[in-house]
């Protein structure tokens, strides 16, 4: 038997819902090796990057803002191949809180080549939000506003970035869209609009309005983000889900899609809410096998191979899909890793994240239809 639509929200909270957060864990033994395959970039004031005094001939000068070299060449973009598994893998660590930054910094230290110091290995591994503008927000499609929405069981008001499609006849439905574990960033928000643009309502929770909001800095997002209780920014998401719901703008069918700590929060939702019309958890930690019955939302789930930390609990899950006999497609895309839909970090992959997000659009328009 299904469990009743009218469940009250503070009884959707689980106990595992703290293990998807950041966590701290053991020291990871990583061996230094060479950190670049080609010419290094050094990120510089205002976004530029140019290439290091000492390295072979050929470094290029890339200018990640124009997209063009100083010769007006189209840049190359820095990838997860141009950096060693090793210091991927640290900085996943440092990103999901499990080292901190000087602890990042003395161990990154021991893959600087040609000059290049830690320092400017973590910038060349951080968000660049030039990169990330798909979706403009004065694309005249789509109509942006932020909006405060209730959560009586969480920090009673949150801010929301709401995106609905401009030119819509009458009620479409609504995408929740949940933010890593640092708060709405300006990707996030990218994300709602590309969601707008394909004709749903999106509304991108800011997880850290009870603390002041993004602070325009990832670093400082994830530290607030850890100061945050679990259980009430949990109930922050579930309350945008309701919001979305009773909106006239839409028609009442709600999706939602989460990256990282979201895609945790995507799993969660499903299982509180059996009236969800689908969930698309991207890299996320994933429910207890236990729990995965309550789940009626068809789940859209994306994986990237190199991702151990989070890959790790899929056996399980899967098995408790299908032995309940649940609706979802699972995907693992070749030689990626975690962030990969992400295009403001070198772990961006393009043809990865393009493919995931046509069969994300193709499961909203399937399911919330």
């Amino acid at each position: 038997m299904h469990q009743s639509a009218s469940l009250h929200l503070h009884q959707r909270i689980h106990p595992w819902i703290a293990e998807i957060g950041p966590g701290r864990g053991k020291r990871s033994s990583l061996r230094p090796r060479a950190l670049f395959s080609r010419a290094p970039p050094v990120r510089r004031a205002g976004g530029s990057m140019r290439g290091v005094a000492g390295l072979p001939a050929g470094a290029r000068t890339l200018s990640c803002n124009t997209g063009k070299t100083a010769r007006g060449q189209a840049m190359t973009r820095l990838t997860a191949k141009d950096f060693a598994p090793e210091l991927l893998e640290l900085y996943d660590h440092y990103v999901h809180g499990r080292i901190g930054r000087r602890d990042f910094l003395e161990r990154a230290g021991a893959f600087a080549v040609g000059g290049l110091g830690a320092g400017a290995i973590l910038a060349s591994l951080s968000p660049d939000y030039a990169l990330a503008q798909q979706v403009s927000f004065t694309d005249p499609d789509i109509a942006p506003e932020y909006v405060g929405y209730p959560s009586p069981k969480g920090h009673g008001t949150v801010r929301g970035y709401l995106v609905r499609p401009a030119k819509a006849a009458g009620p479409v439905a609504g995408v929740v869209v949940v933010h890593e574990n640092r708060g709405l960033n300006p990707y996030i928000e990218d994300v709602a609009r590309r969601l707008a643009k394909a004709g749903f309502v999106a509304l991108a929770p800011d997880g850290l309005s009870s603390v002041g909001g993004y602070p325009g800095n990832d670093d400082k997002g994830r530290e607030l983000q850890q100061r945050v209780d679990p259980e009430k920014l949990m109930n922050d998401f579930f309350a945008a889900v309701e919001f979305l719901m009773r909106r006239e703008m839409t028609t009442g069918k709600v999706g939602i899609v989460g990256f990282c700590y979201g895609g945790g929060v995507a799993n969660a939702a499903a299982v509180a809410y059996p009236e969800l019309a689908a969930a698309v958890p991207f890299y996320g930690r994933q429910p207890r096998a236990e729990d995965v019955a309550r789940i009626r939302a068809p789940l859209l789930i994306h994986y990237a191979e190199n991702d151990p930390r989070i890959n790790e609990g899929w056996p399980a899950y899967e098995a408790a899909l299908k032995a309940a006999g649940k609706t979802y497609e699972a995907h693992v895309y070749p030689g990626t890793h975690h962030g990969f839909h992400n295009d403001s970090t070198p772990r961006y992959d393009e043809v990865a994240a393009r493919l995931a997000w046509e069969r994300t659009l193709g499961w909203f328009r399937r399911h919330l239809a």
